[in-house]
């Protein structure tokens, strides 16, 4: 079987900076998958490059055996744009640091969004699975508060299960922590933590050193655009091959 998520060639520039360089990279069926490195060194431009928020100067990404944001007709590539491409991106569950949700929706109607209105699921249906999340992630009593009205840690928790709404086959979380304050960041990655456990095939650019350390099957340093080191967390994090990676983990720990 193929890998969940493949990146051959990845590369991408702003202006005259390289972000991303050559980059090959893979995710196995229900890995999860730690992305650390310095600010800048292209984890979160990875991650919108899977999911088509960047277009790649170069390279293909797939998901589930499907490139992104392309349509094969036998040997040529013709890009996808509009409602195919949304079709593909409601696949890739995306939560970011600072949890845009709709502040005039209610947390239910936050989670009902998208499986509704770009997976077409009928409403009955689509409340009954967003209800089921949102006990899974905690929040059974905040079904009909406003996002102002919650906590940090709350909408967080919020916006991953509006991401798992859309019954995706991979997620990608982009420093899901960095926004909260540190006593809200444990019951986020708690919900993450049962993820894991559930199989679920997970790529995380985090600085939590300890939730790496504990959940990840592997952990990827980057620097540069590129791949430095990469291995599972007692090799990286504890016993790191390359000077760059021990001086990173140095600063952080």
């Amino acid at each position: 079987m193929t890998a969940m998520v493949q990146a051959r060639g990845l590369s991408k520039s702003f202006g005259p900076l390289t972000v991303l360089d050559g980059l090959d990279f893979d995710v196995e069926r229900g890995e999860v998958v730690c992305l650390l490195g310095p600010s800048g060194s292209g984890k979160s431009t990875l991650l919108r490059c899977v999911n088509r928020l960047e277009r790649p100067d170069a390279g293909v990404i797939s998901v589930d055996g499907e490139i992104i944001g392309f349509r094969r007709s036998g040997d040529q590539l013709h890009e996808l744009r509009g409602k195919e491409l949304a079709r593909q991106r409601s696949n890739i569950g995306m939560v970011f640091q600072n949890f845009n949700l709709f502040p005039h929706r209610t947390i239910l109607d936050n989670v009902l969004e998208g499986a509704c209105v770009v997976k077409k699921e009928p409403r009955a249906t689509a409340r009954e699975h967003a209800l089921r999340l949102l006990d899974r992630v905690g929040l059974t009593g905040k079904v009909g508060a406003y996002p102002g009205q919650l906590s940090g840690g709350q909408q967080q928790r919020v916006a991953i299960a509006r991401a798992l709404a859309m019954r995706p086959k991979v997620m990608l979380f982009d420093e899901p922590t960095s926004a909260l304050d540190p006593e809200l960041v444990g019951e986020v990655l708690a919900v993450m933590k049962d993820l894991a456990c559930d199989g679920m095939t997970m790529i995380v650019v985090t600085h939590e050193i300890g939730f790496a350390r504990e959940v990840a099957d592997r952990v990827i340093f980057m620097d540069g655009g590129v791949i430095v080191e990469q291995g599972p967390p007692h090799q990286v994090i504890d016993r790191p091959r390359v000077e760059r990676t021990r001086s990173f983990l140095a600063r952080v720990a």
